[in-house]
């Protein structure tokens, strides 16, 4: 995909020299772990230095920076050229992780960095009808995360049904929220003969703690399980549950899941719900649902916010961390409760500076 550095007069690009190499990371200023102040004061320089010097970047962090290589840069510019040579102005050029889409081969691109291993797919094709040809490479691949569109089915009507806007799930779920609460209410009442607000209330909170314990089991032993031994159809199936989001990370329709899908695992869960908890099983099956929907937007706002303190500025860092370093641990999205209780939290690095993704 060629892409012009003379772009929108409302932004700015962000270019940046690494071992004598030009990246352009505008696009990726605000989805860096570290901030977009962290980047933005590098504007223009050479990051050689500061790359090693600053605390250490993961292999994952390394390989995503493949993803922003201007690949036919010149060496310098006579006109709009800055003070190190490498603020292109008027000049065409190509993103070699965006270039990629069409041919879907990276294997010699950034080999100073690390050696890609994009070349074993094609990313202008469909992606699942790949992930078995994989084979024994798919774990180290899959934890390669890229930036870049991801196509999952060949039919645009099956494409359509992987993607999700973020306020899908809320516009789905609330009003069978409310049901299921009127409903359950109804209920307690006709069995009891009374209302019992306050033991509906307790349900509805003991379905959304329920959920929090079942958030952070699917994260580790289902989207985390052992692949290594795994056939290709298991393969597959975690690539289509959980590890797109760790190849494709930055992808904003596919951060949240999808209702169909979604329907599936709760007509499932709900038989046990109703052995437990009988009378009141709606209502904790609603505080569930709530904890569900509640943990989605958290996850999408994790990902494109910019919470400037408190609990949401403490996860955004957090789930970071599990995203590009820490792939073993850190499985609480709204909260590291339960990484707290099992021993798989992270701990982070004390900051001295807040951190700001806008």
């Amino acid at each position: 995909m060629e892409k012009s550095a003379a772009m929108k007069s409302t932004e700015k690009p962000l270019l940046v020299k690494y071992r004598n190499k030009l990246y352009d990371i505008t696009d990726f200023a605000h989805k860096h772990p570290g901030g977009i102040g962290t980047l933005g004061k590098l504007d223009n320089m050479d990051i050689t230095h500061h790359f090693s010097a600053m605390p250490p970047h993961s292999p994952a962090a390394k390989y995503l920076m493949k993803e922003y290589r201007v690949t036919n840069a010149p060496e310098t510019e006579q006109n709009g050229k800055v003070s190190n040579g490498i603020h292109l102005n008027g000049h065409n050029y190509h993103h070699r992780g965006k270039e990629a889409n069409n041919n879907g081969d990276l294997h010699t691109a950034l080999d100073d960095i690390d050696d890609s291993m994009e070349y074993l797919v094609d990313w202008s094709s469909a992606m699942i009808p790949q992930i078995a040809n994989l084979g024994s490479n798919y774990v180290e691949w899959v934890n390669k995360p890229v930036d870049r569109p991801l196509r999952l089915f060949g039919p645009w009507y099956l494409e359509m049904c992987t993607k999700t806007p973020w306020y899908i799930v809320p516009l789905f779920w609330i009003p069978i929220i409310i049901y299921l609460v009127i409903r359950g209410s109804k209920d307690v009442a006709l069995m009891t003969n009374e209302s019992q607000p306050l033991q509906i209330l307790l349900s509805f909170g003991t379905g959304v703690i329920v959920w929090t314990l079942l958030e952070y089991s699917l994260h580790r032993w289902v989207f985390h399980m052992d692949t290594k031994e795994m056939g290709k159809i298991f393969a597959t199936f975690h690539f289509l549950i959980h590890g797109l989001h760790h190849k494709v990370p930055f992808d904003p329709y596919r951060l949240v899941f999808p209702p169909v899908p979604a329907m599936i695992i709760v007509s499932i869960l709900y038989p046990p719900i109703r052995l437990l908890f009988q009378t009141y099983s709606f209502v904790v099956l609603a505080g569930g649902i709530s904890g569900y929907v509640i943990y989605d937007m958290i996850h999408f706002y994790l990902h494109y916010g910019s919470p400037s303190g408190g609990h949401l500025y403490f996860m955004k860092r957090y789930h970071y961390q599990h995203h590009f370093v820490h792939h073993d641990r850190g499985f609480g999205i709204s909260s590291s409760v339960w990484d707290d209780i099992f021993g798989t939290k992270i701990l982070l690095r004390r900051l001295k500076y807040i951190l700001k993704w806008k």
